[in-house]
Order: structure tokens, then sequence, then C-alpha cells
């Protein structure tokens, strides 16, 4: 370590200009010499960790972020350490963290006080593993063009809930010291595609996008949030038209973000190795132009060697006058601001992490959200009907449907739930997308059934799904069809099988659900979104 690693270093300016404005990535439970390296020579303001790449035990994830902070310079304040730690389908930490039934569960209960406990809560296990920033809550107003890309995400698709229980989130979190961050600024809800493969575009005019769009950003940023994450998406009609990623857009970041919204924080992009940011081949220009759009901190998921030429990009820019100083003085302000706020906070022990107040907490949200759409037959409960002496269920096995997901790591724990309960329940799994031959083969696998229940986890892109569960409500077998994921799939069952949403498949949810189908608790969810409007 060079002699200017280890002098003193304090306030603002202390920070280097250059490297101060990126996150970075590295892949291991130890941290990488790599990043040690950057760290040390000032050249990251933290680093972003991955379930898949950094996440072992609690105590293995501890120990790595202290060895982390231990490498900055002398007097720098805390590294940002943040995690994806949603809740519902994606969860950067799993077992035996709580697994929280996510944001559409909780706007399925309507309760801010709970979004605020769960955002409390979240905080204290994230700062308990090391973490000081949850890329959390999602303000993106769910709709049926987003319905696969954003899954259960969002809280819904009303801008008054999601705003409400966005803001309450903001509260509980940074409530733990933990700082939270508001994405996908604009809002992702209405367009039209993923942003990790490409740049989706929201076609709506502006009113359409300010009233809807914006307003649950309004209530984050009035609940004080520290950060905002933009998303690689486009909205021409608050860019003149030109479909421009907000990453980029001067236009979205200046006038729109800080001066009419007047979000005085962190703006941290979206991931820089998604499709939708167009960096294949050219990273560094990609950055740069984020950089002179205004973007505080660049989120990087690439090699050490390529997250080192953003920064050398960014050094070589600033020396030749191709960014504005002034706009770099104010970045690095602003992130030396928000580092030293997540220094205030003495670090809570790992017993927090899945404790007993916290699992309640999580079964508490699930029951109140699990949801009953329709029974015309009168099968609930499943007991009471007589029906369940023999169920077959029939589901699909939980996949990552973008790379914004770990419900891959979930086993779906219905069938044990009902076990648990008494009932003999047999498991047929069903392909993703059955073919019609597929279907007529469950049907036929199931016909020594009582009652089947058939399981979709995303019929809306996968209209097997909903092939499958109408073929069930065409036999003379009591069925009832459930909405593993998303609520929208209920449109497509038809209207005479009984219909129930879960928004989820974390174990909570599942006993949840299986509570409600024997009658030990009543479905008292409602729909966060508009299900006519996915018809």
């Amino acid at each position: 370590m060079t002699s200017a690693m280890t002098t003193r270093r304090e306030g603002a300016a202390a920070l280097d200009l250059a490297g101060c404005r990126v996150l970075r990535t590295f892949v291991g439970l130890e941290p990488t010499p790599e990043v040690l390296a950057a760290i040390q020579r000032g050249d990251a303001s933290g680093v972003t960790l991955f379930r898949h790449k950094n996440v072992g035990s609690p105590e293995q994830l501890r120990e790595l972020c202290a060895r982390l902070q231990d490498a900055r310079p002398a007097g720098d304040p805390p590294l940002i350490i943040g995690l994806d730690q949603e809740g519902g389908q994606l969860q950067a930490v799993g077992d035996p963290a709580t697994a929280w039934p996510g944001n559409l569960a909780l706007g399925a209960t309507g309760s801010a006080a709970l979004a605020e406990a769960t955002g409390r809560a979240i905080g204290l296990e994230a700062a308990a593993l090391g973490a000081n920033l949850v890329f959390a809550p999602v303000c993106d107003v769910l709709q049926p063009a987003s319905a696969s890309p954003l899954g259960t995400r969002p809280f819904g698709s009303d801008p008054a809930l999601v705003g409400r229980l966005a803001a309450a989130m903001v509260r509980g979190l940074q409530g733990a010291s933990v700082a939270a961050v508001l994405k996908h600024f604009p809002g992702h809800g209405s367009a039209v595609g993923d942003s990790h493969a490409a740049m989706p575009v929201v076609r709506d005019d502006a009113a359409t996008v300010r009233a809807r769009d914006l307003a649950p950003f309004r209530d984050g940023i009035a609940a004080g949030v520290k950060a905002v994450l933009p998303g690689h998406l486009a909205v021409p009609a608050l860019t003149d038209g030109e479909p421009i990623a907000a990453t980029v857009s001067r236009q979205l970041l200046g006038a729109l973000l800080r001066g009419e919204l007047g979000f005085g924080g962190v703006t941290i992009s979206d991931a820089l190795d998604m499709g939708g940011a167009g960096t294949a081949g050219h990273l560094d220009a990609q950055a740069l132009a984020a950089v002179a759009a205004g973007m505080d901190l660049l989120l990087l998921v690439h090699p050490a060697t390529l997250e080192d030429s953003v920064v050398d990009a960014i050094r070589t820019a600033r020396a030749g006058g191709a960014l504005d100083p002034a706009d770099a003085t104010a970045a690095r302000a602003r992130i030396h601001a928000l580092r030293t706020w997540l220094g205030e906070i003495e670090q809570p022990g790992l017993e927090v992490v899945g404790c007993k107040a916290h699992l309640a907490l999580a079964r508490r949200i699930a029951e109140a959200s699990v949801t009953l759409v329709r029974d015309p037959a009168g099968l609930l409960p499943v007991l009471a009907a007589g029906a369940g002496s023999r169920i077959a269920l029939v589901a699909p096995v939980p996949v990552d449907l973008t790379p914004a997901e770990t419900s891959s790591y979930v086993q779906l724990g219905l069938a044990d739930a009902l076990r648990r309960r008494g009932l003999d329940v047999s498991e047929i799994v069903a392909p993703l997308d059955p073919t019609a031959g597929q279907v007529a083969a469950l049907l036929d696998a199931s016909r020594d059934a009582d009652l089947v229940l058939v399981a979709t986890f995303d019929a809306v892109s996968h209209p097997g799904q909903a092939a499958l569960a109408r073929a069930f409500a065409a036999t003379a077998r009591p069925a009832i069809a459930i909405a593993l994921r998303s609520p929208y799939d209920v449109a497509l069952f038809g209207p005479a099988l009984t219909a129930i949403c879960t928004y989820g498949i974390q174990a909570p949810q599942m006993d949840a659900l299986a509570a409600g189908l024997v009658g030990e608790i009543r479905f008292a969810g409602r729909p966060p979104v508009n299900l006519a409007a996915g018809s």
C-alpha cells in the first residue's frame, strides 16, 4: 500500500472524482484481490453483492462485508454495500434470512403499517449481514404489459397504493439506517419488453405518465429516500419524442428528477450489463454518457479490467474537459453525504436474521394477502366440501423467468403444507408451457383425484398453462386454479373455476394458502391490480 493510501482523508473532496462514481462487483465468497485493490486506491464507492456470486452463510457474508470495509483508505466514509433484497421473487439472501412474501402480496394487504414493518425488518437483517443499501422498493405501477417482466415485484396497479406502500417501505428501511432505493425511474409498469434484453419503451402520453408512473416516486422522495435508480427504459413523451433511456437522459435525470421532483439524493444506474443499457462492446461510452447526463453512481457488473476501464475513461474525460467540473463536484458531494450517513448505525447481531419476530411478520403478511377471487362451485373449504380425500396438485417447477428473480431457489411447498394438515396430496409436475398433448396427459395422470389444484406460474406469457387450467374446468372433477405469480393469470382461467391468487411462492405464502384451503383462516387479501385490465 502506498503512502497516498495510508494518508488520512477527510471530507467530500477526499473522494476521487472518478473512482467514487462506480459500484463494483466480483465473483466469490471472499473479496478478490482485484476488488480489494480498487477499494484501497479509491476507485470504488462500494460494491453490489449477488446471491449466485457472493452469498453463502450469514457468517460468511458478514465477514466478507467487513473485509471490504476494512480495505477502504483511512478516513474515507463507509463503502456502499448493496443487496437486491426486495422480498418475494427477488431475494439476494435466502435461508436462513426471512422469506418475505414480497411487494405484490403487501399490495394485496393494502397495509402501510405492514410495508413499513417489512422494510425495517429487511433493513435490520441486511445490516446484520453487512449490507447498508437495499435496492428497494420497486415503484413501478404494474400493468398487463409488464406482468411477465416485473411479476410480483411491484405493489400493484393503483398509483396511490404503490406510492403509499413505497413511502412506508422507505421509512422502514431507513429507520434501520439502511439506504432505500426507488426503482425503476421514471416507471417501468407500462413499458413493453424486459430491459434485461433490450430497452423497453413507454408509449403513453405525458399526462398519463405523470399521473400514473411519477406519482409513486413523488411519494418516495417525500418520504426522504436516499437514492433513486433510473431504469434502462425510454419515455418519449417526456423527452421531446426521442426514445432515449433514462440512464443517459439529462432531461429525465436533471430537469425532471432533480428539478421538478426535487430529488437531492444519489442516483444509481441500473446494471450496465443489461441489454437495455446498450453497452455491448462499448461500456466506456455508455458509462460516460450516463455520467454526462447526471448519473451519480454506475452499477457495474463486469470483469475487473472492464470496471477499471470505466474509471479510467471518467478520469480521462474529466481531464480533457468533456465532463462538467461542477457536475462532478456535486455528484461527489452527494455520494459522500450518503456514505457518511451509512456510518450512523451500530451493526445488529446475526440473531436478527430470520428471527421469530420476522418469521411471524412474514406469516402475518401472507395470511393477509392470499386472495380468493371467486368460488362459483362452493369448493371451499376443501374439507367441508368433502372433496379433499385425494388431492392432485398439478404445478410447474419454479424457474427464474427474468434475470431479476430468484424463484429457482424456492421449492414449492404447498403439498407439504397440506400434508401437515392431514390431506392426501399427490404432486404432478407440469411443463412450464404444456402442449395440447401434455395437457391431455396431465388430465389423465390426475384422473383418480377427488380434487385438482392446478397452479400457474405465468400463464400470461405461457398460454399452455392457461389451456391446462381451462381443460380441468371442462371436466366433471372439482378443480381450483391458483395463480402463484401474476394475478393477471386469473382472467385466462375462465369463470367456472374457483380462482385464488398468492402473489408468490415463498414458504409463508404456501402455508397461508394451505390454511385458507382447509378453512383455518379466511382469505383476506384483495387483488392489488385491476383484473379486468388483464382480460
